[in-house]
């Protein structure tokens, strides 16, 4: 149950977000993930290491305003982290001895989400129906020299075919 409950509430965690629609949804979990990021500053638990730590989450929150990967490396790094404090035998909840190895588990669950682009359950059996891959740059118009047939050249449009 130790390792089995923290899984459930990195899905519990992904289908609760997917409630709430893009781009909220993304923005929303930048700033979870920042929160995420200053959870160890009152233990003090590694010193400075600590504020250096939430510096760099911060800096990966405010990439992932506009970015599900950035959010996915957020919790990954925050999973690192859980593990060092784990090892340290310094837990994320004081009175919870294990509490930072159950983060540890659930953060790469949250991560794994957000790298598939934090999509709702709906709107991944709608990308697995349809058979599009999962493509960053979906918005990225076509080069034009995959219209002109000649690989690596964009042709002047007086010379595509039809032109003339």
């Amino acid at each position: 149950m130790q390792y089995f409950l923290p899984i459930v509430i990195g899905v519990l965690y992904a289908l609760l977000m997917s409630l709430i629609r893009e781009p909220h949804r993304r923005r929303f979990n930048a700033i979870m993930i920042a929160g995420a990021g200053a959870a160890y500053l009152s233990g003090g638990g590694m010193g400075g290491w600590e504020f250096a730590f939430t510096a760099v989450v911060a800096y990966v929150a405010y990439r992932g305003l506009d970015s599900w990967t950035f959010i996915g490396i957020g919790w990954l790094l925050h999973t690192a982290w859980d593990v060092v404090h784990h090892a340290k035998g310094n837990p994320i909840i004081p009175f919870a001895h294990d509490s930072s190895l159950g983060c540890a588990i659930c953060d790469p669950v949250i991560a794994m989400w957000c790298f598939m682009g934090g999509l709702s359950p709906r709107e991944l059996l709608r990308k697995v129906r349809s058979g599009k891959s999962q493509d960053h740059d979906a918005n990225v118009p076509a080069a034009p020299h995959a219209e002109a047939g000649r690989p690596g050249r964009a042709v002047p449009r007086d010379q595509t075919a039809g032109a003339g």
